[in-house]
């Protein structure tokens, strides 16, 4: 019995540790079609925060972008899982998965709409300072968001892991209005040793402000765990790197507390 009372005495001084990330999923328009979201926001905060959007890897508004959400709250931001495909679509199969890609790249004027649309729906949050907004993307996701800088968007800084970097329109000095990081796996098929080459000579002559972080020997989807099982599955060349999955992170923390003074 007395062990039992010490026991509950020690416990009723523990201090109690609440969990303060909020998540909810929301739903928005883009033109006629349903996006599902879902933000992520510390409501122990007081006050406006920058906001951050995360665009999805091929597979689609997955657990995976929500979770990258929920640790951009947990750093003190408000983060949205943009979903770029509409109703909230996701594949199971590196074929869907494709083709679900593939549909938005080959029209960059939806593509922007949805991405502007989830942009919109950030800046408007009552926890978000809507002057202070920035971007990541993974895989499919990361191309996005370079994309969208190419394009001008006003963004303060956009991240990509493990995405496209290639383009045939080559910026021109003023364009990009954004801070760049690109993280990227020096040994990622997917992403040749010319076309990050080619990246570095844009972004030069651009006179963009940009960091790239070639991991070495890290394949495709290098941040996600699941990318074994992936790659067991389908037979496609992905793999979890806990090292440059860290290092990436860290990075892109360091960086968003530079941008915003934090």
């Amino acid at each position: 019995m007395k062990a039992i009372i010490t026991a509950l005495a020690l416990y009723a001084f523990m201090p109690l540790v609440q969990a303060t990330v909020v998540g909810e999923e929301i739903t928005y328009m883009s033109g006629d079609t349903q996006m599902k979201g879902y933000i992520a926001w510390d409501n122990a905060l007081a006050g406006k925060r920058p906001g951050i959007l995360v665009v999805h890897e091929w597979w689609g508004h997955n657990d995976y972008a929500r979770k990258r959400a929920d640790m951009l709250a947990g750093q003190g931001y408000t983060a949205l899982a943009v979903d770029m495909y509409g109703e909230g679509k996701t594949a199971s199969h590196p074929e869907d998965a494709g083709k679900f890609a593939t549909e938005v790249r080959n029209n960059m004027d939806v593509a922007e709409a949805r991405f502007t649309a989830a942009m919109e729906i950030l800046a408007s949050n009552e926890t978000v300072n809507p002057d202070q907004i920035s971007a990541i993307g993974y895989c499919f996701g990361g191309g996005v968001v370079l994309a969208m800088a190419r394009r001008g968007t006003d963004l303060d800084l956009v991240a990509s892991f493990h995405g496209s970097v290639a383009t045939d329109k080559p910026v021109a000095k003023g364009q990009v209005k954004a801070r760049l990081a690109v993280f990227n796996g020096a040994a990622d098929p997917m992403v040749t040793a010319a076309q990050i080459e080619a990246f570095k000579i844009e972004m030069d002559n651009a006179e963009v402000d940009y960091l790239l972080v070639n991991y070495p020997n890290a394949l495709h989807a290098f941040t996600n765990p699941d990318a074994d099982a992936y790659a067991e599955k389908f037979g496609i060349p992905l793999k979890y790197d806990a090292t440059a999955d860290t290092d990436s992170w860290n990075q892109l923390n360091k960086l968003l507390r530079e941008v915003y003074a934090k």
